[in-house]
C-alpha cells in the first residue's frame, strides 16, 4: 500500500536547504537522490498534483540512440539505472525493453544513421544497421519499400511515466523530504543568503537553494528574477488507439516524419509527430495543452503509410504535453547568471523523462559533494550569454 504522495496540507519547516519548484520527473529525481545520499532538509513545491505537467503527459521513451556521444553515454546511464528502479522504488514501472527500430527513408538519414552507429560503436552501445528486410523481421508489418537503412538497439525502451513520479515521490517521503502539492510559488526574492518563496497558501519558505524544475513553465520564474535564458514551451501531441492483440516489441521512428509509435502493455497504439511551427508565428511564450485537428491529420497520413496495419485503427485518446525548447539541443543544467544558488534544470527539448533517472543522480551529486559530471560543463546556462552554444544533438525526435 502506497503512502501519501504529497499533500496540499504537508507541513513545510520555514527553512530548507534546497527548495525544488516543480513536481515531474527532474524534482522528483532529484530529490530522490538528494534524500538517499545526505541529511540535507528537502521541499518539493508543486502548484498541482503530481504528473499534472509534462512528465505525465509524455510518451515513455528511453533510448541511446542519440547522435552525440555524451547523450548516448548519459541515456546508457539512465537505462542502466531504470533496470534496477523497480526494486528500489518498490513500484511497477512497466519498463520493456523492446528496442527503438529507426527508419531511414532518405540519404541524409541514411548518411545519419551510419554516422551514429560509429558514435555507438565508439562507447560500446549494442547499436546495429539492418537493411529493410532485415528491419521487416522485427516488425513485419511495416512497410519497408522506401527504408534504405534502419537502426536497432534492444536495450532501448518504453516506460509507464506515472509509477516513475510515484515511486520517486514516495520513497522520498519515507526518507524525510516534504512534498506540497496544490501550492504555487508566487514570488522568489534574493536575500544575503539564500531565497525567500512566497507561496500560494500565505506561507513563506526560506531556502539556501532553490531548483527551478518546472521546464516550460521555468521561463516566468526565471524571469521574475531578470535571468534570460533561451528556452521556450512548445505544444507537443500524442495520441492513443483502440487495443489491438500486441504484435509490436520495439518503438518504431520514421526519421522523414518525425513519426514514432509504439504499442503498450495494453495493446494500445501510441503515437506522436513532430510539427513544426507555422511560418511567421513567434516563438511560444506559455504553455499551451491543446489538441488540434491538424495534429490528427498529420499523423494519421504518416502512420498509415509507415504501417498499413492502422489504416482501420479507431483513435480513444488524444492530448499534449509541452516540449521545453533550447535553442542549441542541449539541456539548460546549474547554476542561473547572476544568481548561483538558483539551479536551473530546464530545456530538455521534449527529453527529459528519459534522462531523468541519470540527471536527478549527476545533480545531487554536484549539490552534495561539488562532483561536476561532463554534461553539466557542458549544460552550463551561461553558455548563451558567453556565446558558446553550439548545435551537437540532431537526433531531437519524440
Amino acid at each position: 500500500m502506497m503512502t501519501s504522495l504529497g499533500s496540499s496540507r504537508a507541513e513545510l519547516p520555514k527553512h530548507v536547504d534546497v527548495a525544488i519548484v516543480g513536481g515531474g520527473i527532474m524534482a522528483l529525481s532529484l530529490a530522490y537522490n538528494l534524500s538517499q545520499t545526505s541529511k540535507l532538509r528537502v521541499a518539493v513545491l508543486e502548484r498541482s498534483y503530481l504528473v499534472s505537467g509534462a512528465s505525465g503527459r509524455n510518451g515513455g521513451g528511453l533510448r541511446m540512440q542519440w547522435g552525440d556521444a555524451g547523450n548516448v553515454q548519459l541515456m546508457r546511464e539512465s537505462i542502466e539505472i531504470c533496470r534496477g528502479l523497480a526494486q528500489k522504488l518498490n513500484i511497477n514501472l512497466w519498463f520493456r525493453q523492446g528496442g527503438y527500430l529507426f527508419l531511414a527513408r532518405t540519404a541524409a538519414g541514411e548518411a545519419r544513421l551510419h554516422r551514429n552507429a560509429e558514435i555507438h560503436r565508439s562507447v560500446g552501445a549494442p547499436t546495429r544497421l539492418l537493411s529493410a528486410s532485415e528491419a521487416r523481421e522485427i516488425v513485419p508489418q511495416i512497410d519497408s519499400r522506401e527504408v534504405r537503412v534502419a537502426a536497432f538497439n534492444p536495450d532501448d525502451g518504453v516506460v509507464f511515466p506515472w509509477p516513475f513520479i510515484w515511486g520517486y515521490a514516495e520513497k522520498s517521503i519515507d526518507a524525510g523530504v516534504t512534498i506540497r502539492t496544490h501550492t504555487e510559488v508566487k514570488t522568489i526574492e534574493p536575500l544575503a543568503h539564500g531565497f525567500s518563496l512566497r507561496l500560494s497558501t500565505g506561507e513563506s519558505l526560506r531556502a539556501d537553494r532553490v531548483v527551478n524544475a518546472t521546464g516550460a513553465w521555468s521561463t516566468s520564474i526565471n524571469r521574475d528574477l531578470g535571468i534570460d535564458l533561451p528556452n521556450h514551451p512548445h505544444r507537443h501531441e500524442i495520441m492513443a488507439s483502440e487495443p489491438l492483440k500486441p504484435f509490436m516489441n520495439p518503438l518504431v521512428v520514421d526519421l522523414s516524419s518525425g513519426l514514432y509509435f509504439s504499442q503498450s502493455t495494453r495493446g494500445e497504439v501510441v503515437a506522436g509527430i513532430t510539427l513544426k511551427d507555422a511560418p511567421g508565428i513567434p516563438a511560444a511564450t506559455s504553455v499551451d495543452l491543446g489538441s488540434s485537428l491538424r495534429f490528427l491529420a498529420h499523423l494519421s497520413r504518416s502512420l498509415t503509410s509507415i504501417m498499413p496495419i492502422t489504416r482501420s485503427l479507431q483513435v480513444l485518446r488524444q492530448w499534449s504535453g509541452p516540449y521545453d525548447l533550447s535553442p542549441d539541443g542541449d539541456a539548460i543544467v546549474g547554476p542561473s547568471p547572476g544568481h548561483p544558488d538558483m539551479i536551473q534544470v530546464c530545456g530538455f527539448t521534449g527529453h527529459g523523462f528519459m534522462m531523468g533517472p541519470a540527471v536527478g543522480r549527476l545533480l545531487a551529486r554536484w549539490i552534495v559533494d561539488g562532483e561536476r559530471h561532463p554534461m553539466l560543463e557542458r549544460w552550463d546556462p551561461a553558455r548563451f550569454a558567453r556565446g558558446e552554444a553550439n548545435q551537437r544533438e540532431d537526433m531531437i525526435i519524440g
